[in-house]
């Protein structure tokens, strides 16, 4: 019979590291241009909306819209929208998305080589 009293064990566990929280990343980080987004506004102080479109003239609109509010929402984008006329939105990092890209210059870097 189990013990009752011990936490469960964690079924993501790897020679005592769980890779479980990298479920979220991977979602996040895996949608299309997600990875692309994330280098084209880090490699700015920000960017508005068109800008955005030229560095990435592959991606829909809509594509390109649904990204931005999902990673706002996931805290890795600001979003800051001055009262002007006509409307100026900008997009920039914060410290967790400009963390994340960060980390994944290894990544282009070896994806660059690989090629």
């Amino acid at each position: 019979m189990a013990d009752s009293t011990s936490p469960p064990a964690r079924t993501c566990d790897v020679d005592g590291t769980c890779y479980c929280p990298l479920t979220g990343v991977i979602d996040t980080l895996s949608r299309k241009y997600a990875m692309q987004l994330i280098s084209i506004i880090g490699a700015h102080e920000s960017l508005r909306f068109a800008e955005i479109e030229d560095h990435l003239s592959s991606a829909s609109t809509s594509t390109i819209s649904k990204r931005l509010g999902e990673f706002e929402d996931a805290g890795l984008l600001s979003r800051t929208q001055y009262n002007e006329i006509p409307p100026r939105v900008e997009y920039s990092l914060t410290e967790d998305g400009d963390e994340v890209r960060t980390r994944l210059e290894p990544l282009l870097e070896w994806a660059s080589t690989a090629e």
